[in-house]
This record gives structure tokens, sequence and C-alpha cells, in this order.
């Protein structure tokens, strides 16, 4: 752009194929943008800000930006509507201007080294300008052994930062970024009407969502999974957007009890869309390392099948829209209600707890899955000895790492260096900063954290590394801002679960799918991929490079395989966080390629 800055991006184009290219810039040549996303509601954008005199130099939607930053300064994002992370260039003021999107659809990493400022939609990008960058973020680590996430504003890497999401920046020459929260969700005055009225409220919000959500230059299909957020999406995108001959997207999984397919191709029958059925292929050694390099971040057993989900798609379409979001803003997890119950068996003496009823649960066996009788029970009873937000975030880290464990795991020099950090801050602050319903808490916690950190994050990465743009409907801020208003019992009502999102659901989808239990798209993984697992985890973790390095220690991991594969207990989940830090340090700290790390885990 001039002496202070240079601007670069790759792009994937799906608007204004032509003349979208970028960096955007100004006719007068002073502002100039690069965007990753896009901008839903550019149209209107657009159209006001013509009359207001602006001269646009392009079609692409992004270029709003630039022009609503000369009409209102960094109160442009109030305008804006949709994913994005943005850095906009002003020669003038010498200045950069960065932002992420409300709901963290879209990543902004950055690093300050040396006086210069770099950012990137790639963690491994800042890595090939900078590779002192590549060290170990031992805080990072341990929060993803505790929670399954590394939070924003850290990463793995512990020169590169994550911008929060609904957070902007401003930086300067030689300066430090000055970093601000621009956007953030408010759970009251809650919103009042009948169930019909509010259901007739949410129907109208999603519509709005999804026919922006369509924007777009090249074809665009959906993910069709059977559950109930891509069939809802499915279902009124055929009924009110775009009718029959709608491309759909599914995987079937090679496993009777866990295989969505059928369902998925009942609503593409109801609805008429193009359906397009693949077959899920695993093969882990095969596809760990892939996945890794494109999250830059560990992997998750989710990734596996989005990838193989996006590579599907990519043969048909350049756009599709997914579910993603519909269980944090609308209550969709069991932890949601678990967390009342643990509440109400807390009231049973702590005393009785600790010393009569804890000790006779251990005595419960603990190698079944991990939604067995006897971990619901286990797990309740840790939650009771809990409470507000530390009981939230114990309700994460009960299925990994939680603070002994890790105590254990870490050599003494890490516990050492981690002295004072709590990895589930993170899903405390932001629980206990808001003065609302202990559910609208939880709601929040994920869609501020969890949500960006975990699924978004993968569905990002994998879609994008197949040149696949996902878009979520269910995130569009406007909706999400809606649905907090919601009173709680339209959300969770006892163990009913999206209560007001099912009443909707019910006007176009039948009984029996509405019915059947949430199973999820890599439930079936520890059952479809044991023996793999099982040979991953004898052949790596006993040459862990963190256990060489002393960084972790090797004995309480061998003690976790031998009781995992001996069937004393269920240590899939922790075991599998091990393996993927393990690949990872290997990969992105070591400098293992992505073939010498599949050779690796093909015993080769």
């Amino acid at each position: 752009a001039d002496d202070f800055a240079a601007l670069g991006q790759r792009r994937l184009s799906i608007i204004d194929l032509a003349t979208g290219h970028q960096p955007l810039r100004n006719a007068e040549g002073t502002l100039w943008l690069i965007a990753n996303g896009e901008i839903y509601n550019y149209r209107e954008l657009r159209e006001d800000l013509q009359d207001r005199g602006h001269r646009f130099l392009t079609n692409s939607d992004c270029e709003v930006i630039l022009h609503l930053y000369r009409e209102y300064g960094t109160r442009c994002l109030d305008r804006l509507r949709g994913m994005y992370a943005f850095a906009l260039w002003d020669t003038e003021k010498k200045q950069l201007f960065a932002a992420r999107d409300h709901l963290g659809q879209k990543p902004f990493f950055y690093s300050l080294q040396g006086g210069v400022f770099a950012f990137a939609s790639e963690i491994k990008a800042l890595l090939a300008l900078d590779p002192s960058l590549r060290k170990l973020n031992l805080e990072g680590l341990d929060q993803y052994l505790a929670l399954r996430i590394i939070a924003s504003p850290r990463s793995m890497f512990e020169g590169v930062h994550k911008l929060p999401p609904g957070h902007a920046l401003i930086v300067e020459p030689n300066g430090s970024p000055k970093i601000w929260r621009f956007w953030d969700l408010h759970y009251a005055p809650k919103l009042s009407g009948s169930e019909d009225e509010l259901t007739d409220a949410l129907e109208a919000e999603v519509l709005v969502a999804l026919r922006l959500h369509l924007a777009s230059d090249v074809p665009v299909g959906a993910f069709l999974s059977g559950g109930l957020d891509s069939s809802l999406i499915v279902a009124m995108l055929a009924r009110h957007c775009v009718g029959k001959g709608f491309p759909t997207f599914t995987l079937s999984v090679p496993h009777a009890g866990y295989d969505e397919a059928p369902f998925a191709r009942q609503v593409a029958e109801q609805f008429g869309t193009e359906h397009h059925q693949g077959t899920l292929k695993l093969n882990l050694a095969e596809s760990l390392p892939n996945l890794v390099w494109h999250l830059d971040e560990p992997s998750d057993a989710l990734a596996l099948c989005t990838w193989e989900l996006a590579q599907f798609t990519r043969q048909h379409v350049k756009v599709v829209i997914g579910g993603d979001g519909g269980d944090e803003i609308f209550g969709g997890y069991d932890r949601y209600y678990g967390y009342a119950y643990a509440g109400k068996y807390a009231r049973i003496p702590a005393a009785l707890r600790r010393h009569v009823i804890g000790p006779a649960l251990k005595l419960l066996p603990s190698g079944g899955w991990y939604k067995s009788r006897s971990h619901q029970m286990r797990w309740l009873h840790q939650m009771s000895l809990l409470d507000g937000g530390a009981r939230y975030s114990g309700s994460l880290s009960y299925f990994y790492f939680d603070t002994a464990s890790r105590l254990d795991l870490l050599t003494a020099g890490s516990r050492e260096a981690l002295q004072g950090f709590d990895p589930e801050a993170c899903i405390k602050d932001p629980f206990n900063r808001i003065k609302a319903a202990e559910l609208d808490r939880m709601l929040d916690a994920d869609a501020e954290v969890r949500l960006p950190d975990h699924p978004v994050m993968i569905t990002d990465r994998m879609t994008m590394a197949h040149g696949l743009e996902a878009r979520s409907p269910f995130m569009d801020h406007r909706l999400a801002e809606f649905a907090a208003r919601l009173p709680c019992d339209m959300k969770v009502r006892g163990k009913r679960l999206r209560y007001l999102q099912r009443r909707l659901a019910a006007r176009y989808l039948p009984e029996s799918l509405l019915s059947r239990p949430k199973q999820g798209f890599a439930s079936a993984m520890p059952y479809l991929l044991r023996n793999e697992y099982h040979r991953l985890y004898t052949t790596v973790l006993p040459r862990s490079e963190l256990v060489a390095d002393g960084i972790l220690r090797g004995e309480p991991m061998r003690r976790l395989v031998s009781e995992h594969l001996s069937g004393a207990a269920d240590h899939g989940n922790r075991l599998w966080l091990l393996l993927n830090a393990e690949v990872w340090y290997q990969m992105q700290i070591k400098g293992a390629s992505v073939d010498e790390m599949r050779a690796t885990l093909q015993g080769q």
C-alpha cells in the first residue's frame, strides 16, 4: 500500500469474480483493504452509500467496508452483517484498522516482533514470515488438554495471537495494537409473547438470515446431515427461498448405529433437493497430518469428518450452507440441563457426598462410553462439588484432563512455568461476567469461546482447505441477538432442549426426525477407528517428543494407554488429545513434514 504497510491475499472468488480482486482501494488510493469472508447485507449498504455520493470501483461485497469507514470511521462495524476478518490501511492516518466478525466465523491471527506487526488468516503464513515464532505456548497446550480448545487471544504458538470474536484493533507504525470489543450479546430484556408468536418471530428471523446467506455469484449448496439444524435449514430454503433442485450433501457413515444418511435422504426426498450422498472414508494415519497442517493447531475427530465432507462437496459447489451455531444459541447440549441437575444434587449435605456417595461411585465400572450411566453419575457428583463458572468449565474438563490429572501429566518444570495460570478461566470469566440466568451464562460462554474456537474453527479450516466457503445462518449476529433474548424456557425446558427451535422445525419436518436422539457427526469415530486409534496410541505416544523435551511425563501416558486398552477405564478422549498434541508438536515445532508424519503414523 505504501512504505509503511504491505497487504496481500489469495482470494477464493465468490462475489464479483471479474473485478473483485484484492487489495481493494478507494478512488483516491488513500484506503486499502483486504478481507476474508462475505458481507451479506452489502447490497443495501452499497445503495445507501451511493445515495451519499460514494463512487464504487468494483461490484465486490467487501468494497462497502472502505466506504463505510470513510463515512463512519471505526463505527462502520455497527452496520456490517456477515462473516469476516479484514484489515484496512489508512495512508493518511498511517493506521491499520482490523476487525473480526461478531461470532468469530473467520480467523485473524497476528504477531508483533521487533516492531513489525503481521497478520494472517493462517498461522503458517506468520511462521513463514518469521520462523522464530515456531515456539510452543505452554499455556495453549495446558488449555487444550483441559478443554479441547485454545481460546482467544492464545494460540498454540507463544508469539502468535488470535483477535477475539467481536473485537477490533488499531495499530500504527512501531506501535502496539489497541484492541476493543465492538459487539456483545445481551440477554435482557426478555422477549414476551405466546409460544406461537415467538415461533412466528423466530421463523421470520431465520428467513431473513437464510436469504442473506444466499448472496453469491457461484452455485450454493447445503450440508444435510439429517440432524435438526441442517434439516431445518434445507426445509426452509426449499420452501421459501430456492425451490426444488437445490444441491444438498451428506456422507454415509459405515456404522449402522451412527449413520444419519437415511434421515438426510428422507429430508431431501421430502423437499425435492438434488441430493448427493457419499461414504465416509476413514484412514487416520493418512489424514491426520493433513488435518493438523491445515488447522495449524491440534485436531479433533470432527475435523476428520468435516475434511471428508468438504472434499466431497467441493466437487459440485463452491459455497455451502451449514448448521453451525444451533446448539449454542438455541440450547442443544445435555450439559445445559445437567448443570441444573447438579445444583439439585448439591442439596445433599457435602460431607455425605464427599465421604459416602463419592467413594461408592468409584466402585462403578468406568470403562464404558463417556455417555454411559456410570459416567453420567460420576459427572453429576463431580459437578455438585463446584458452582458458578467453575461448575460449567468443569462440566467440559471432566471428559478431558481436570486439574489433578493435568498436574500429574505435566513435568515439574512445566508446572512451575504454569503457576498462576487457570486454563478454565476462558470459560469461567464470560460465565461470571454477565448478570443473567445460569442457562444464559452457559450459552454466552459457549457463543463467546467454545463455538468460535472449536466447531466453527474446524468447519472454516477444513472447508477452506478444499476451496469451499461454508456459511452458517444460525450464526447471523442479528439472529443470535434475538435468540439471546428468548426466555430461558423457550430454549431449555426440563430435559427438552432447543424448545422453540423444535416448535419451528415441527412446521416443516416429520416427528420421526424431530424425536430421535442427537448423534453428532463424529460420534462413530471411536468405534469405526478403534483398532487404528489403539495402534497409534501404542506406536506414537511411547516415543513422545513432548516427553523427550521435558514438557509432559511419560509414566501417566503409559498408564492411560494401559488402562484404556485393557478396558479398565475409558480414556479415549484424553488419549486423542495427547495423540493430536504429539502430532502437532512433531510437525509444527520439531519440523516434521506432512509426508514424514504420515510415515511415522503408518509405522514406517
